[in-house]
């Protein structure tokens, strides 16, 4: 746990119970909703608000330790990996999320064909398909599940 105690101090945050519940839970479930991650702060803590569980997550992310995964369709999901410029890799059937690196280059990997005067400092990219494991329930070349998934269930 001092490696995430160390993490909150390099940014200038205390080191709370709830902090360290929070990022914990993020570091061992990347990409998990804020019903999943305060679902086992409590588990680690006992109790914790749900606005304390927002706030926190806030903290961390305006420190940087953080990052907002905002696939469409999809509730709001958290990683501790963050400054690399990755993308990601949603699957349309689960909504089952991983990492994929840098389409091309080096960050922001992607270049604006007009960036309007802005200084691009990263690019967002999220691939969508199928995983594996929705695959096989799925008619290929479509753009939605064919069948129910039972993993998804």
């Amino acid at each position: 746990m001092a490696l995430t105690d160390d993490r909150l101090r390099s940014v200038g945050l205390r080191v709370t119970r709830p902090r360290l519940a929070i990022l914990t839970e993020v570091a061992e479930h990347p990409h998990s909703d804020v019903e999943s991650i305060a679902a086992g702060a409590r588990a680690r803590l006992g109790s914790l608000s749900t606005q304390a569980v927002y706030d926190v997550l806030h903290a961390l992310r305006v420190a940087g330790l953080l990052r907002l995964v905002e696939p469409a369709g999809s509730p709001a999901r958290f990683e501790i990996q963050t400054g690399d410029n990755h993308h990601h890799l949603v699957c349309r059937n689960c909504a089952a999320i991983v990492d994929v690196g840098c389409a091309t280059g080096q960050a922001p990997c992607l270049q604006a064909s007009d960036d309007a005067g802005y200084r691009v400092d990263e690019a967002e990219v999220t691939y969508w398909g199928l995983c594996p494991d929705c695959q096989p329930f799925t008619a290929p070349d479509t753009r939605g599940p064919a069948a129910p998934n039972p993993h998804a269930l």
